[in-house]
């Protein structure tokens, strides 16, 4: 038999018995092949605009850590840092009110501040009474031990953190990781501040742990749905606040956290972009068949 009547009768079947060997292949075969048929290129400015949120994760951190040394060596009173929490949660919730007033009605923002103002009496209360237990927490531990398990767990944190923005109009549940990722950072705070001296101050420690960690995640999510330039804007002020913090304690930690900031804001996104020449998915005939449900969902291979 031809060629060409091969071609004609070619099926890409196993079932049926054909007159070709086994490893035929026709010239047709090839005629569907594509190259990166969904490659989007990205834009170097793009990625540094989506590594924000990173650099804001990092520096909350490197803050939180400046607020610990410093009052570990009593350079900041316990009672100056729950004010300064207080202000920050007011700012904070403020700054939530003003992005969804054009979001809500205002029915659900009256149940929204009963329910924020009830979760923050409770929070405060228990934080309260739990002091005096968390400052022994960890009596028979030694300091190396806690070091390393705090900074393990910081790790941990950041990298199960949620760094997707926040869509307003869906009510979707966390993700199972954003939730071990704040467990993994209280945690921590809570190991550090059993180190401390006097009950207020593990109070103040861990009231400020619980912003930085479980309240400021979520602002700033939501501010990603927002302009660029507030993110911007958050993004510079969050990291000055970090390096202006660190850098009196420890000069090795002011340079630790600029070169982590420096990599995942600038480096980072530059590799990135320069690895896409190398990219090169080749689609075809040959690959599985997608079926599509409907309109919004679809089973990926």
């Amino acid at each position: 038999m031809y060629t060409e009547a091969w071609e004609a009768e070619w099926e890409r079947v196993l079932w049926k018995k054909k007159p070709y060997p086994d490893n035929y292949v026709p010239r047709s075969f090839l005629a569907s092949l594509s190259k990166n048929p969904n490659f989007r290129p990205y834009t170097y400015w793009h990625l540094v605009i989506l590594s924000c949120p990173i650099s804001q994760h990092l520096a909350s951190i490197f803050v939180f850590l400046a607020v610990f040394m410093r009052l570990q060596q009593r350079l900041l009173d316990p009672r100056v840092l729950v004010w300064i929490s207080v202000g920050v949660f007011m700012a904070g919730y403020l700054a939530w009110e003003l992005l969804e007033c054009s979001r809500a009605d205002s029915q659900t923002r009256y149940t929204n501040r009963a329910k924020t103002l009830k979760a923050s009496i409770l929070v405060f209360l228990a934080l309260m009474s739990l002091s005096p237990v968390l400052k022994t927490l960890t009596a028979a531990t030694s300091s190396d031990s806690i070091w390393a398990l705090s900074a393990c767990l910081f790790i941990l944190n950041a990298l199960l953190a949620d760094y997707t923005p926040m869509n307003p109009r869906s009510h979707q549940r966390e993700r199972l990781t954003s939730v071990l990722s704040m467990n993994a950072a209280i945690s921590s705070s809570v190991v550090l501040a059993s180190r401390l001296s006097d009950d207020l101050s593990v109070f103040g420690l861990i009231l400020f742990s619980v912003q930085s960690f479980a309240l400021f995640p979520i602002l700033r999510r939501r501010i990603q749905d927002t302009a660029k330039v507030l993110q911007v804007a958050l993004t510079v002020l969050i990291s000055t606040l970090s390096l202006a913090l660190t850098y009196p304690l420890s000069n090795t930690a002011a340079y630790i956290y600029f070169a982590c900031f420096t990599f995942v804001t600038f480096i980072a996104p530059a590799v990135l972009v320069w690895a896409q020449r190398y990219k090169n998915e080749i689609r075809g005939t040959w690959d599985p068949a997608v079926p599509k449900v409907n309109r919004r969902f679809s089973f990926s291979r």
